[in-house]
Formats: C-alpha cells, structure tokens, sequence
C-alpha cells in the first residue's frame, strides 16, 4: 500500500475508505475575513467539527480539500477540526485563478524573463515534500484551474508550473474545469505538451455537463471525470447529473468517475441568508441521502458506487512516482 498524507499524517491508501474527492472545509477572502467583525473563529471551527462528524458517522472516511491560494487556504485551522474529528482530510497545493496570476508571482520568475525559474514549482514541491510553512502538514495533490475565460496566459503558466511539480513529485494533479466550454480538452493540450499521464488527473466538475459524448472522449483519454458538485443544482439540475453518472457508467466508465459536492463548511462567495433557500442540497451528506439512491434507481451497481468511491480514489493516490 501507498502513504498517503493526510492533515494527521500519512495513511495506508488502504485506509482512505469511503472518499469525497472535492471538497472544501472552507472557502474564504483572507482580506475580507480577517478584516471582517463578524467572523468568530472559534464558532466557525466548531460548526465544521459538527458537519464532519456527521459525514464521518454516515459512513465516509475521507475528504479530499483542494483549497489553494487563491481559495483561501489556511493549514493551522484546518489543523485544529482535524484534531476533534475522526475523518481523514487530504489537503492540496496550487493556485486557482481563471485569468491572472495572483499579484505575487506578476513579476517574478518566467513573467520577467523567460530564462528565470518558476517560482510556482519550488513552491508546490516544497508543500508536497517538505510541508506547509508553519504546519507539520504535507499536501498530497496539485489544484489548478481553467474556467470560461478559457486558457489565458497565466492560467497556462500555472498549469505547466503545476504539471512540472507533478513530474518531479509524482503527486496527482486535479484541475477545475468549464465542461460547457470543454476546456478539458484545453487542458490536456497543456498537460500533455508536459508529459502527463493523463491517468493521473481528475478532471474536476465533469458533472456540470450531461454531454456524455463529450465526457466519454476524456474518459477514453484516461482522465479521471469529477462529477462533483452535487447539490449546485442551479445551472445542471440534480436529474442531468445523476443521468449522465449512470449514462457514463452505462457505457463503461465507471473507472473514470469519483464524486462529490464541491461544498464546504463556510463559504464566504455564497450570501449565508440565501444559500440554504437557493442551494438546500449543497451540503456533505447530498450524495449519501439522495444521490446514491437515484443512481441505485437507474441500474447503477452497488460495485459501481463503491468503485467510484473507494476504489477510483486509492488508485489515483496509490499512483504517484516520479517520472
């Protein structure tokens, strides 16, 4: 078996059990947040040892957290809900933009010359190998994005940084994606342009789509699909996804699919007062009460279930040597 590095330390990959594979503790603006009198630390903490507990008890052993700069991510909170909580939570390093770098980097390395190093990379690779500064974690992946603005200049610096730290580490890479605009396809023009085994990446929110042609040729490619925003029943309604799910399994790709919600605990983009009246389903245990059930309904197996749960996640975090 694999180690695998958790915010508690590593873990057999054995011991990953049942795995949400993209989601949030939380989502924040640091600068709002930190400037903000109505953020109680203590309160928000405990809130998200409750919700992971819950998860927890239904029956879920792990949360892959793909928050990065640009989300927000700040490991030493995290730290102190994994110390009260019997649940593993994998944690990432990268950067998530969908047009500019974040002023950081706007004058550094490959932006000034094309002869200087990447900062990015020594960054993700120090994260993956040595910790998280001021933490005695390690991240287990790589997160980068591309959305509707599609690949801009630094977008794709980001990527290749991305995948040039992968090719070092051999840590497994999940990008965010626009399926309505099939940056996938984007994507693995960069990915493969750097030598990335397309094996070793999700393809993050898949399930926006109920294109299974479309989500069939990245599958063929061997990309992992990420149909997970379950609950973000807004522009795909919860019917289309859980179509396309058992579509796409029908066909054969259950191998190529893991879930989840994209939800998170607290979620500063979202107006708290609206999101339980917008998006009441946009929350850890949508997909055991509801979504399960329905895939269940429209001939999904239960090894099929457990394949895109258990099975799916431990093959893409067993798979991760250098190359």
């Amino acid at each position: 078996m694999t180690q695998v590095q958790t915010v508690r330390g590593p873990v057999d990959s054995g011991a990953l059990g049942r795995t949400l594979m993209h989601e949030h503790i939380f989502v924040l603006t640091p600068e709002v947040q930190q400037n903000h009198d109505e953020w109680d630390e203590q309160a928000r903490i405990d809130d998200a040892v409750t919700k992971l507990t819950e998860l927890k008890d239904a029956g879920y052993d792990t949360i892959v957290d793909p928050t990065v700069i640009g989300l927000g991510r700040y490991i030493p909170r995290i730290e102190k809900i994994a110390a009260q909580v019997d649940l593993n939570i994998v944690v990432a390093t990268g950067v998530y933009t969908y047009d500019s770098v974040p002023f950081y980097f706007e004058h550094k390395g490959p932006a000034l010359s094309p002869d200087l190093p990447e900062p990015m990379v020594d960054m993700f690779v120090r994260d993956l190998t040595e910790g998280i500064p001021g933490t005695a974690v390690k991240a287990a992946f790589l997160k980068c994005a591309i959305d509707h603005y599609g690949m801009t200049k630094d977008v794709e610096r980001i990527m290749r940084a991305v995948a040039k730290a992968h090719r070092q580490t051999g840590a497994p890479i999940t990008v965010h994606t626009h399926p309505a605009s099939k940056s996938g396809l984007e994507a693995h023009r960069v990915l493969a342009d750097e030598g990335v085994d397309p094996t070793r990446v999700v393809l993050g929110h898949s399930g926006d789509s109920t294109d299974a042609d479309h989500l069939s040729e990245l599958a063929e490619l061997g990309y992992t699909l990420g149909m997970d925003r379950f609950g973000i029943n807004v522009t795909t309604p919860f019917e289309g996804r859980v179509e396309v799910v058992a579509e796409l399994a029908r066909r054969g790709y259950a191998g190529n699919m893991v879930l989840a919600h994209d939800a998170a605990c607290y979620i500063d983009w979202v107006d708290q007062g609206l999101k339980p009246v917008v998006l009441p389903d946009w929350h850890y245990l949508h997909i055991q009460n509801d979504v399960l059930p329905a895939l269940r309904g429209r001939g999904v197996t239960d090894d099929q279930i457990d394949q895109m749960l258990v099975g799916n996640p431990r093959r893409y975090f067993e798979n991760v040597g250098a190359y």
